[in-house]
């Protein structure tokens, strides 16, 4: 027991030394010093958080100083939230900064919806009183929105989950009402959880729609349900997360994927770009044997922490497709199925960290591990794989892997006229035909590890300049304008963009 009372005085002691303010101190006189004069919190959706942003405040004279006050000039009304000095709150007195020292003040805001589309919300950040008194603005542009929720149950809240194919799921979402089969460009969409195309119904996104989803969010084409994309030149069609501020502008894994299930058809995507999520697109579908489950052209597809595309025993047809960075593959195009990319580039500069896969990964099989615990290889028929004149690059070694599990079945590839990163310099795919570029008759035309000459890589840039190899070596299509509209008929380039001539950097 004495021990106990022992430790219990002490603890009492260092409570009261810490609270103890141990240096004298004089007001301050208006002579604070800031990181910044104003801070933009950049754009946010109504009734979304900002990300916390900071301003430092600076005593710069020989004495510690008090500021009697600091406070929102709007009060407790004020949308924005401040923590001083480690406290939340939105008034605070008798704050202390050391001579030569300073303090962080960190800002956020959530605006609630009203009946303006857009409007700029500001505030003011008030120090000290009187005469003294400096401010700091606050400014931040707000956005109006359509929601779309997934629905709660009235008792306990729980937010409900799909049923996919008469079956519960952990997915968190709610398939789509018949009104809500139009996406427009009047307002962004924002997405909470999947939203889920209900079978037999096509949700149309109109050019210039903006689709925005939240963490652990997506899209999702059911069986027998088809998605339209019908984004223009001019007027894009844009899928991301729903973190607008500039620090998210490149951040993957911001949401999940748009997932085309097995049974889904007819589904097309034109003229979009799709980014910073987890997969872009994961397309199970088999769909018809004579019609592609997904035909993409002039679309791109950059950042997702794990695939571009993840297509698996699928139909995909596409042209002028630029996939970029992907912490996995630009394109997986597994287990099989029918694949025909004409004048697309796959570009993967993934920094993020080390990328296993290669920018294009084409296989015939899956593998499990049954009941009895075996490793089991199963084939599909790789019914065709066909690449015209496009680009396999990146910042790995080897760009571009088709491999085969030899067990019978179909597989048919063709790669014609493109330019492929391949430098095997530990001769690991020395004796496998399928990449076997000289030896090969699937192959023509390859311009082996020459240089595309991008514009910029670390910023999803895959326009190529004059001094690539793939300028003019491009095979003639039906497909005679780039994914900008430039013409292409005579003197074709290799990839998705006609060639430019780079300004020189001053």
């Amino acid at each position: 027991m004495r021990h106990f009372i022992l430790f219990i005085s002490c603890v009492v002691l260092i409570s009261a030394s810490s609270c103890r303010k141990d240096f004298s101190t004089i007001p301050s006189y208006g002579n604070l010093v800031f990181s910044k004069d104003t801070v933009f919190l950049d754009t946010i959706f109504k009734n979304i958080g900002s990300a916390t942003y900071n301003l430092k405040v600076y005593n710069r004279g020989p004495n510690a100083i008090t500021i009697p006050r600091i406070q929102l000039e709007k009060g407790s009304a004020s949308n924005y939230r401040l923590s001083v000095d480690g406290i939340p709150g939105k008034d605070f007195t008798d704050i202390d900064i050391l001579a030569k020292d300073s303090i962080y003040v960190f800002i956020e805001t959530t605006v609630n919806s009203n009946n303006q589309p857009t409007l700029l919300y500001t505030d003011k950040i008030l120090f000290d009183n009187g005469e003294s008194q400096q401010n700091i603005d606050l400014i931040t542009l707000v956005e109006d929105a359509n929601f779309i929720y997934p629905g709660k149950d009235p008792v306990s809240m729980r937010i409900d989950s799909l049923r996919i194919d008469g079956q519960a799921t952990t997915i968190k979402g709610r398939f789509l009402t018949d009104t809500e089969l139009i996406f427009t460009k009047e307002k962004p969409t924002v997405i909470y959880g999947y939203a889920a195309i209900p079978s037999n119904k096509t949700l149309t996104i109109e050019a210039g729609a903006r689709i925005h989803f939240h963490n652990n969010s997506g899209l999702i084409v059911d069986k027998k349900a088809s998605l339209k994309v019908n984004g223009t030149p001019t007027e894009k069609v844009i899928f991301e997360g729903d973190r607008l501020e500039n620090r998210f502008r490149q951040t993957p894994g911001q949401w999940g994927t748009i997932w085309m299930r097995a049974g889904s058809k007819d589904n097309v995507i034109s003229h979009a770009q799709i980014k910073n999520g987890i997969v872009g697109i994961l397309i199970d579908s088999i769909g018809s044997a004579s019609a592609p489950t997904l035909s993409i052209q002039n679309t791109e597809i950059y950042n997702h922490s794990n695939f571009g595309i993840l297509a698996r025993e699928t139909n995909i047809e596409g042209h002028n497709l630029v996939i970029g960075a992907a912490g996995q593959a630009s394109l997986a195009a597994t287990i099989g199925g029918t694949y025909n990319f004409t004048h697309s580039t796959f570009a993967n500069y993934w920094n993020k960290g080390i990328r296993p896969l290669p920018a294009v990964l084409v296989n015939n099989f899956f593998q499990y591990t049954s009941d009895t615990g075996q490793e089991v290889t199963e084939t599909r028929d790789l019914k065709a794989a066909n690449f015209i004149n496009c680009i396999f690059d990146g910042n790995n070694n080897i760009e571009f892997i088709i491999e085969s599990a030899d067990l019978g079945g179909i597989f048919n590839y063709t790669v014609k006229n493109c330019l492929i990163k391949f430098d095997d310099t530990n001769n690991v795919f020395e004796d496998v035909p399928e990449v076997d570029f000289e030896n090969n008759t699937n192959y023509s035309g390859i311009i082996l590890n020459g240089n595309p000459n991008f514009r910029n890589t670390q910023e999803s840039d895959f326009i190529i300049g004059e001094k690539s190899e793939a300028v003019d070596k491009a095979t003639t299509t039906s497909f005679n304008f780039d994914i900008l509209g430039i013409d292409r008929t005579t003197n074709p380039d290799i990839g998705a963009y006609q060639h430019i001539i780079f300004e020189d950097k001053e």
